[in-house]
């Protein structure tokens, strides 16, 4: 090893000095000074959100302000409303991929369609992440009314069930009651047919031409009385292979409710519906019972002298009745936007939103801390009993869900009518067993039409005509 002398010192310390101030520089040279307008960090995107809804133009606004507090309230979300007038528009308008809403009304009997087409996402884990207590605020048989495959498919909305609308000039309890005639007890529970049929006859009036009562003939209209008299309206609850109307117990209870129905008397001529509705002649005073549901009473209210109230169905036996039943769905989507969706649905059936759609006098909702509250039953107004809306959901009958009905009804409501307007009908069941069997033809797979054809209850090959009642009564 050579000596390490003064000149190889200095060697290295003159490199030492070169190396530093080199780095000193480019550091100075290469130093950047703060930016005046850094970058502003992106902001997450708001998602845009639609709800299909139908109804009158009260319930749609009611719709409108609960969507409104509610973007109000998002930092994340935007909905908006699309509406139209009745279900079937706002349905024929998603088949055919007009409308494509987030969440959506629904009524219970397109229920099985929507599921086999699957157009909704099931609900039960997104219900209980939110904590929405399904077993103990909502209506029971409105929750399985919605219930298909152990799963809730859509959150239940509105349930109305369908009662009796009476004018209170036309039916008067205290004057029938004096005149030794059966009346129900004060407290409108509930009332028997013989009851029923005293107050058709007693609002009956040919110096005033008013008429007792008018129920749809449909087989819905028909359907409290046959489930009432212990009859049932289908071959099976669960998977329905034809209508059950020619068996005894549908039988006798039709024969009992026909022969009050299609009184000449008592109800309206094919001629009066002609020129009017049963509605508007109940509306003027002309008619003393109607049965319908809840969304009746904001038009009556708006009838200038009309005085009504309300009863549950009659009983033939037991009480029963049925519902309009309306659920709310999401539509399947991305897992971000269904939860944004399912965030929406939590507060459209919160007390505060639900208070605001029942205000409106249309809606019953099914959520029972609402429906049992003033904001539903705003007893200042008529019908003076109103709890009766409430205390008829225990009895109604929920029919089997099915993805043919609008077509079943097509098929066999012109034979209802017919029922209900032929002045005679020689053998009752074997009329609405060829009622069954054209239903077969359309909810039995295995469906093979016998030799036979089928026939009206009137007698006449099912399409023709049948005549009118002979009394027109104007």
């Amino acid at each position: 090893m050579g000596r390490f002398t003064w000149r190889t010192g200095a060697v290295v310390v003159g490199v030492a000095l070169a190396v530093l101030i080199g780095m000193i520089a480019l550091a100075n040279g290469t130093e950047q000074k703060p930016d005046p307008h850094p970058p502003t960090p992106p902001t997450a995107a708001v998602t845009e959100l639609e709800l299909a809804v139908w109804g009158s133009e009260p319930e749609i606004a009611a719709y409108q302000t609960v969507v409104d507090d509610y973007n109000a309230s998002s930092k994340d979300t935007n909905v908006s409303v699309v509406s139209w007038p009745d279900a079937d528009a706002m349905l024929d308008a998603i088949r055919a991929g007009r409308a494509t809403p987030d969440l959506y009304l629904l009524p219970r009997g397109e229920l099985a369609e929507t599921v086999a087409e699957k157009r909704n996402v099931p609900l039960l884990d997104l219900v209980n992440e939110r904590e929405i207590p399904i077993g103990d605020d909502f209506a029971r048989d409105a929750v399985s009314a919605f219930s298909v495959h152990d799963d809730l498919q859509c959150m239940p909305y509105a349930a109305s069930p369908m009662v009796i609308y009476y004018n209170t000039e036309l039916v008067d309890f205290a004057a029938m009651e004096a005149e030794g005639l059966p009346v129900p007890n004060e407290s409108h529970s509930g009332w028997n047919f013989a009851q029923f049929r005293a107050a058709a006859e007693f609002a009956s009036r040919p110096r005033r031409n008013t008429r007792g009562i008018h129920i749809e003939p449909t087989l819905r209209g028909l359907a409290p009385f046959i489930y009432s008299g212990g009859g049932q309206l289908f071959d099976d609850e669960g998977e329905p292979t034809s209508l059950a109307l020619g068996e005894d117990g549908s039988t006798d209870a039709l024969r009992q409710t026909l022969e009050l129905l299609r009184d000449p008397r008592l109800t309206l001529s094919t001629r009066q519906l002609e020129r009017r509705s049963a509605l508007e002649w109940f509306q003027r005073g002309k008619l003393g019972m109607i049965a319908g549901f809840r969304g009746m009473t904001p038009e009556l209210r708006a009838t200038e002298g009309l005085a009504f109230d309300v009863m549950p169905m009659p009983s033939l036996g037991s009480a029963h009745t049925i519902a309009e039943l309306n659920g709310l769905c999401l539509a399947p989507n991305r897992p971000a936007r269904t939860e944004a969706s399912a965030n929406v649905l939590s507060y459209l059936v919160s007390d505060e939103a639900l208070a605001r759609v029942a205000e409106t006098g249309y809606v019953q909702p099914a959520k029972l801390t609402v429906a049992f509250s003033e904001d539903f039953l705003q007893s200042d107004q008529a019908p003076e009993h109103s709890t009766v809306f409430n205390a008829v959901m225990r009895t109604i009958v929920l029919p089997p869900l099915m993805a043919q009905g609008r077509e079943l009804r097509a098929l066999v409501d012109p034979d209802i009518e017919t029922l209900l307007t032929t002045p005679d009908i020689a053998d009752l069941q074997e009329s609405l067993r060829a009622i069954d069997e054209k239903s077969r033809s359309l909810l039995d797979p295995d469906y093979e039409p016998s030799e036979a054809p089928s026939e009206t209850p009137s007698g006449e090959p099912s399409g023709t005509p049948s005549g009118e009642p002979s009394d027109d009564r104007g």
